[in-house]
């Protein structure tokens, strides 16, 4: 685990994370304008060093602004498919963040690192974020051991990642979220209050196209060892994934309780329901000649909703987190 203050090789800055950067305040529709800006001068052909030049002051605002949770990729909005809301121009501006020229080094005894030069890691100690959730009573616990939390990601208080972990930009992570060994939350997930993510649980990044929804793991959800969440999936709030279950925003998901078939499409994400249990299973395959060889495919099958017993099966020690 490094929070962004380890030491550099003496040709490149110091590490310097995108709060540190930018210590006043960011006004989102300031920062909306900007990318709006930025994107009309690129694409009428500015000069090249100019715009570097722009990226570059842009980009730590922007980091800042997603670091305290200002801005997010993506948001509720029971009015949208899926019951959330793709701010497009918040995944535009990460984007941009890459255009800023440069890179960056860090270096120690037994740590090396390259990234674009916008892009840092968040200090999980003395950020604004890490300040405001010790100052609540839920200091951030990152256990010594290799995780990453890269710069432009949001923390809510009391979250907990063991090692190692890897969190990507533009993530939103949310109080009481336990992110468990070899977990990735990619680019512009978003992760509810109190969802567990087992050990080795991968939640795919959706940075581009910008108006591509971001995976999204509601509130009070359990997502088991190994399960892989792909492609703009939303899990709704109480979830629970077996271990091994592999979604992606169009899958086909199997519904014995409610008898019927969930189905995602590019316009309407695959939407696990709420409180719904399911586990990895299998279809037969098209075609005669699939089912004169016995072929079937993977699916995921919801089995049941949450119950008492299901809690306690998913239960997590408070004295964890």
């Amino acid at each position: 685990m490094r929070n962004g203050r380890g030491g550099a090789t003496p040709a490149s800055p110091a590490p310097v994370t995108a709060t540190e950067a930018v210590p006043r305040p960011i006004d989102a529709a300031y920062l909306e304008a900007e990318v709006e800006r930025l994107v009309q001068h690129a694409g009428a052909g500015e000069d090249a060093a100019r715009m570097a030049g722009e990226y570059a002051r842009f980009a730590p605002g922007f980091l800042a602004a997603l670091e305290r949770g200002l801005i997010r990729a993506a948001e509720p909005d029971d009015a949208e498919p899926g019951g959330w809301r793709v701010n497009a121009w918040v995944k535009q501006g990460i984007l941009l963040c890459f255009r800023a020229p440069g890179f960056r080094d860090w270096r120690d005894p037994i740590f090396a690192a390259r990234d674009r030069a916008a892009f840092g890691l968040l200090d999980l100690l003395e950020s604004t974020g890490a300040r405001e959730a010790a100052a609540a009573g839920s200091p951030w616990r990152v256990v010594p051991g290799g995780t990453t939390v890269r710069s432009g990601v949001h923390l809510e208080p009391g979250v907990t990642i063991m090692p190692p972990a890897y969190v990507n930009v533009g993530a939103w992570v949310g109080r009481g979220a336990m992110v468990d060994s070899h977990a990735l939350v990619g680019s512009c997930a978003q992760i509810g209050r109190r969802v567990h993510l087992s050990a080795a649980a991968q939640v795919g990044g959706v940075l581009e196209p910008i108006g591509a929804r971001p995976v999204v793991v509601d509130d009070e959800a359990f997502v088991g060892g190994g399960c892989g969440l792909y492609d703009g999936v939303v899990v709704g709030r109480g979830a629970v994934l077996a271990a091994g279950v592999i979604l992606t925003g169009t899958s086909r998901l199997i519904d014995l309780v409610n008898e019927t078939e969930h189905v995602g499409t590019p316009e309407r994400p695959l939407v696990v329901p709420p409180g719904s249990v399911v586990v990895p299973g299998s279809r037969p395959a098209g075609g005669a000649w699939a089912r004169e060889r016995g072929i079937s495919v993977a699916t995921a099958v919801v089995v049941k909703h949450r119950d008492p017993s299901t809690d306690a099966r998913v239960a997590f020690e408070d004295a964890l987190r």
